[in-house]
């Protein structure tokens, strides 16, 4: 497959004006990244593991986990992404490969890797079969007994962020949230170029039964930022140990709670691949 059709060219200008080097540094993006590394650590426990970061863009997971003395390896469809992930592995004692590629097509043997983390397909495949393409991949390459850790965009968080910012009552905004709520499709609309480009936002029942179909063992789904974000002074809270203990614990303690799932803008699927 040839670089220009790894993603859609309005996925592949998205990433080539953005930065999304910076999108975990800042806003929300900081709870997230510190949220998925906490879910990432409660599976992937064995020391010297072989994991494959899927769709890891610049390489800050994966520089984080070749740290912890994990052999990684990264894929990203993003020449921008994998060059900088390469430059990232570089600096490290202990480097990460960084890898032009994607998830439906892993340069990977059969039964090699000890967990699986798609950080990005889930959410930038849109089509059903694509998605199941690139579940079907990981588990290919997984051992058996290994670990799968998906992350995705949950069906409400368009919804959400437009109640909480006011958004919700502008035309496009509004029909985009309507798209997502029924059909998990995301298009921004013109008028909103600065959305994330192309995607697809799981209503958690489906993502579950997306693993089932492709014979995965489900252990668990888990919100990443739970519903602390929500907190209507929640940049100036996380700023005060104390309250920010407070809403770290809330998210914790709600975090596998399917009632709740909705209030979370990100989702974290585990499964396993049988033995």
């Amino acid at each position: 497959m040839s670089r220009s059709k790894l993603v859609s060219k309005q996925l592949r200008e998205f990433y080539e004006t953005s930065s999304e080097e910076k999108r975990l540094e800042g806003g929300l993006g900081t709870l997230e990244f510190s949220r998925n590394k906490t879910l990432i650590s409660k599976y992937i426990t064995n020391p010297n593991s072989i994991i494959l970061d899927i769709g890891g863009g610049t390489g800050k997971y994966a520089k984080w986990l070749a740290k912890k003395g994990h052999l990684v390896h990264l894929i990203d469809p993003i020449e921008k992404h994998v060059n900088r992930a390469s430059k990232r592995a570089a600096k490290l004692e202990n480097p990460f490969t960084a890898e032009l590629g994607e998830a439906r097509n892993l340069p990977f043997e059969h039964n090699m890797a000890d967990a699986v983390i798609l950080h990005g397909p889930l959410y930038h495949l849109q089509k059903t079969e694509d998605r199941a393409k690139a579940l079907l991949e990981a588990k290919r390459v997984l051992k058996p007994g290994g670990i799968l850790l998906g992350f995705t965009i949950n069906y409400t968080a368009s919804t959400l962020v437009g109640l909480w910012q006011g958004l919700i009552h502008e035309a496009g905004f509004y029909k985009m949230c309507l798209e997502e709520l029924t059909t998990g499709i995301h298009n921004p609309p013109a008028d909103f170029p600065w959305l994330l480009a192309d995607a697809y936002y799981h209503n958690p029942s489906v993502l579950k039964s997306e693993i089932d179909d492709c014979g995965f063992d489900f252990i668990d789904l888990h919100a990443v930022e739970g519903m602390a974000w929500i907190d209507s002074k929640y940049f100036e809270n996380m700023a005060n140990p104390e309250r920010r203990d407070n809403l770290m614990n809330l998210i914790e303690q709600t975090e596998n709670d399917q009632n709740l799932l909705a209030f979370s803008p990100h989702m974290m699927i585990a499964a396993s691949k049988a033995h």
